[in-house]
């Protein structure tokens, strides 16, 4: 696919070129891994200004999303991606492995310098979800502190840095100024920008709150470092963006996952399958995606978790923001819930007017529905501009078309962004790219099953 940037990504790239050290402060949904992909492959080709370069990402973003990303764009296509992922015995062969850019989870950070020590390797570097190095007593930030001398350039991606308040920020911008902007120690920034809050007797720890005009004055001491992107600020953008986030399966999942769709496909003959045998084989596999299945009995039977952490890792890079998340299965439902319950967010199911009140109103963080008991006639628009696909409406565009227009509709102030969970070689993938086509549903579905059918036959010898 050929690449024409916005002019707010052709300004991102070209100031990740220029400058040595920026944080890119993109709300997620704008692009900033083709933004990043292309300034990296500026300065390492065109410009021989880097020689290799690392990405931390969160562990699901590391497993698929920068790979898919460069393999989709013409430019970028010759770019050599290294996963550093698996056991410890694989992250030293990929270390080793010739490539442009290596990818680590951020976990792995620690570890990673722990094995290279006085080797580092790594000119440029990339924290993709740089709020994850917030803490400056994390042990990744303690690590990455060790050999900051030795990387030249240091790009850092988020949508929120600062979650949690402005104290997030210091460790954030330490590391890409030593503490010229901020101070050099976090001592010194809260004696600068804030006042301790009063205690009480047996208080753990102190607190603190910033100071009169603290907030403008930090963004005036960044602003020369730091580029902050909302998509509301951008008014030549399409309302509706579609984020594809792809989900890479682990060897276990992928083993079950592949064993189990091997069966169901060999179970039926791609030249006699009717409508409504492949709606319910799709639905399985669809099912498989999500990482469970209803078994004969109707039980759930769970088969893999990586969709959820997923799932989880979309919520936690939407820093607080709201999203509406749809299901198609009540186990996806279940699950979700069950995986958001320790996350402290407001979580809640549209039953009905309540939960559409509630929404509205900012009292819900997230909200699961159903395409179908949502598809028409609801205004959410005023709760959040964040769709997440965790399942998806089997096949049915018009479902999914009007899913989104619960967000996407007159007296939305932004651009909607909708985050697609697609599990990669899965079922997903052909749902995902039916839906963006806008063909046939019921001709896409069958030459889609019937193709899987094939190279099932082929792989079973």
């Amino acid at each position: 696919m050929r690449f024409e940037p916005h002019p707010y990504q052709r300004y991102a790239i070209d100031r990740i070129v220029a400058e040595p050290s920026v944080g890119m402060f993109l709300e997620m949904g704008l692009g900033k891994t083709v933004i990043t992909l292309s300034a990296v492959n500026e300065l390492r080709f065109n410009r021989w200004a880097v020689a290799r370069c690392l990405v931390v990402a969160p562990k699901k973003v590391a497993e698929g999303t920068w790979t898919q990303e460069a393999q989709k764009w013409d430019h970028l296509q010759h770019l050599r991606i290294v996963p550093v992922l698996g056991t410890q015995k694989k992250r030293v062969e990929a270390l080793n492995t010739p490539g442009d850019v290596w990818i680590i989870n951020r976990e792995n950070v620690p570890w990673l310098v722990d094995y290279l020590r006085g080797d580092w390797p790594f000119d440029m570097v990339v924290l993709d979800e740089s709020s994850s190095f917030k803490n400056s007593r994390s042990k990744r930030f303690r690590a990455l502190k060790l050999v900051r001398s030795r990387i030249n350039r240091l790009v850092e991606l988020t949508g929120t840095p600062a979650p949690n308040g402005l104290e997030d920020l210091w460790a954030q911008i330490f590391l890409l100024d030593g503490g010229q902007r901020l101070g050099r120690t976090l001592s010194s920034f809260r004696e600068t920008f804030f006042k301790e809050d009063k205690g009480y007797p047996g208080q753990p720890y102190r607190t603190y709150s910033p100071l009169r005009g603290a907030e403008q004055s930090i963004r005036t001491a960044i602003s020369d470092i730091c580029v902050s992107m909302k998509a509301e600020d951008y008014l030549t953008l399409p309302p509706y963006v579609e984020d594809v986030v792809p989900v890479a399966l682990d060897s276990k999942a992928r083993k079950a996952y592949d064993k189990m769709e091997r069966e169901m496909l060999l179970e039926v003959d791609d030249q006699t399958i009717t409508a409504g045998s492949a709606a319910v084989l799709n639905g399985k596999l669809l099912q498989l995606c999500s990482g469970a299945v209803y078994d004969a009995e109707g039980q759930v039977a769970r088969i893999h978790e990586c969709k959820i952490e997923a799932f989880l890792e979309v919520v936690e890079q939407l820093h607080g923001e709201h999203a509406l998340v749809f299901y198609w299965f009540q186990h996806e439902r279940d699950r979700l819930l069950e995986a958001l319950a320790s996350t402290g967010k407001r979580c809640r199911v549209y039953k009905g007017v309540q939960e559409e009140r509630d929404w509205n109103a900012g009292e819900i963080d997230i909200l699961l529905a159903h395409p179908a008991s949502t598809a028409y006639g609801l205004n959410l628009q005023q709760g959040g501009h964040h769709v997440i696909w965790f399942g998806y409406p089997n096949w049915t565009l018009e479902l999914y078309q009007q899913a989104n227009a619960r967000l996407y509709r007159q007296g939305q102030q932004y651009p909607v962004i909708s985050h697609m969970l697609v599990v990669q070689k899965g079922a997903d993938v052909d749902v995902v790219a039916a839906l963006q086509s806008k063909g046939d549903e019921q001709e896409s579905l069958m030459r889609a099953l019937k193709a899987r059918i094939q190279r099932a036959r082929e792989q079973n010898g």
